[in-house]
């Protein structure tokens, strides 16, 4: 019981009648993701074979007042791990005031306490008053942390591309005339071509690549809703980069997206990532979460130039009973020492070997 109402667990036939109400609380709630949405935790089911529940909270009157979705990750050699949410930036409760917020925690805590996991793992962004702010240049706090990128939107692409300083414009029409073309695509095909470059590009970084099967499960979950699309890049007629984005309500955030590398001089990036802001601004979109990347590093600098600001992740760990501080990376660890060599091996796999291994390993790496 909370001050507000009760917190119920939902999993199987309860949450599934349920989707309809929680996924329309989730539009409707200004921290409400592309995440939060059932379509993830479906996919994750679906994709990967992981349990799925829901936690949420109803008010005296019976309406839903937050929920916190989580799913529950096996691992080979461990025990298990609850991850709200598994392979996404996001997850964490979405309540309306902070006391549901802290009912909805102290109940993953108590689904904890009954299980054999280890561990529960909330995803969540940190608070307003911590957000970067342009009126206050004081962003050492930031420095090495995990942050996402957020863009606001304009209410038309001609308003947005008009925002843009002059080199920046001049890079995305440079793309243009090296012969590339974009189009939009929401068809199971285009998850095929998708898929061969996002592929190729792992295997070329040394990192294993989620299965096809995790990407069709994605297209089946979000296609319910027509909450996804995905962006191709075409010179000639070979597919050159691919972008996935999700959608929920004005928000829009991109979890996928990558070049070929030997095409990436007649950029590529710059025309995958306009056309999809254009896209967005055109079609009501007012927030663009262009993903996670370390604060000040390479990638942070070209989804900057965008116009995107700095939002801290918080991942927060919690035991049955306390909650514990996420450890940080290490420098010169055993794991930091052998990745440069793990990375040269899974570059010289053959491709059709780095997906197989990439798809199952995938499915218990769950950042």
């Amino acid at each position: 019981m909370t001050e507000h109402g009760v917190v119920r667990w939902l999993s199987d036939a309860d949450l599934q009648s349920a989707v309809g109400a929680l996924d329309a609380y989730v539009v409707q709630h200004p921290q409400g993701s592309p995440y939060h949405l059932s379509a993830w935790r479906n996919a994750v089911a679906e994709g990967y074979g992981h349990d799925q529940g829901c936690l949420v909270a109803y008010g005296q009157g019976g309406q839903i007042s937050g929920l916190l979705p989580m799913c529950y990750v096996r691992r080979p050699l461990v025990r298990p791990q609850w991850v709200s949410l598994p392979f996404a930036d996001l997850g964490g409760p979405l309540a309306d005031d902070k006391a549901t917020e802290q009912a909805l925690i102290r109940a993953a805590q108590r689904e904890l306490a009954a299980s054999s996991a280890e561990h529960l793992e909330l995803r969540c962004r940190t608070a307003a008053s911590t957000e970067y702010n342009e009126q206050n240049p004081d962003t050492a706090y930031l420095t090495g942390r995990k942050v996402r990128m957020l863009c606001t939107l304009p209410e038309s692409s001609a308003s947005l591309l008009a925002s843009y300083k002059p080199k920046l414009r001049s890079q995305i029409k440079k793309a243009e005339k090296n012969g590339l073309k974009a189009e939009i695509r929401t068809d199971a095909a285009a998850v095929a071509e998708f898929y061969r470059v996002y592929a190729a590009n792992m295997r070329r970084l040394g990192s294993p690549a989620h299965s096809k099967r995790w990407f069709e499960a994605i297209q089946r979950q979000y296609q319910k809703g027509q909450s996804y699309f995905i962006v191709l890049v075409r010179f000639g007629d070979r597919v050159v980069g691919a972008g996935w984005v999700l959608r929920c309500a004005e928000r829009a955030v991109i979890p996928w997206a990558s070049t070929l590398a030997d095409f990436n001089h007649l950029a590529p990036n710059m025309l995958l990532y306009w056309t999809i802001q254009a896209h967005l601004a055109d079609s009501g979109g007012r927030e663009f979460d262009f993903g996670r990347s370390t604060y000040g590093e390479g990638t942070y600098r070209f989804k900057q130039q965008w116009g995107a600001v700095p939002n801290l992740l918080d991942w927060q760990t919690y035991t049955a009973d306390a909650l514990l501080p996420v450890p940080a990376l290490k420098q010169g660890g055993l794991g930091q020492r052998l990745r440069p060599f793990i990375e040269r091996v899974w570059q010289r796999l053959p491709q059709p070997v780095a997906n197989r291994l990439g798809g199952h390993l995938r499915r218990y790496i769950t950042l």
